[in-house]
């Protein structure tokens, strides 16, 4: 009798990034996100994920990629759970879960057409909250909307 694999084998990354722990119906929006699918770094990732914290969860490794604090603030947005991973010459050197910001800058457009950043130069600015129910949502600074997580579009 032949012994079944059960695991696959995925080689590791000498320098990079991983983002695990991500909520599995979001792994692809995270992927697009981060603009992954026109990068020139090697990417790995994986849904359906057996996860014993989470039951299951996604994945993503980036060869020769660190992220700065705009792409981990989007990450937080869309994947509160994930957890970042950063490794040098094969060796983790910080690991450490997504924190959701107070505020968000530039990165989310205002879902109200007759918003200020819709129809001038403006930057957008959001105040980052918790509604009654425990779900984030975004204010906008000028108009004072609110709009959910599903309703956020990355500029």
């Amino acid at each position: 009798m032949k012994n079944k694999r059960t695991e696959l084998i995925v080689s590791a990354i000498s320098n990079g990034t991983v983002i695990d722990h991500i909520q599995t119906d979001n792994t692809f929006r995270v992927f697009k996100i981060l603009g992954l699918e026109n990068t020139d770094h090697q990417v790995y990732f994986g849904t359906n994920l057996t996860s014993s914290k989470y039951g299951k969860k996604g994945l993503i490794k980036i060869s020769d990629k660190f992220f700065e604090k705009e792409d981990i603030n989007k990450i937080a947005l869309v994947a509160p759970t994930a957890t970042l991973i950063e490794i040098r010459d094969y060796v983790v050197v910080k690991k450490e879960m997504v924190s959701t910001p107070d505020t968000i800058e530039k990165i989310v457009k205002c879902f109200n057409p007759k918003c200020v950043t819709n129809n001038q130069q403006v930057f957008t600015k959001f105040k980052v909250i918790t509604d009654h129910k425990g779900n984030m949502k975004l204010s906008c600074h000028y108009c004072e909307k609110t709009m959910d997580k599903s309703h956020i579009e990355f500029l």
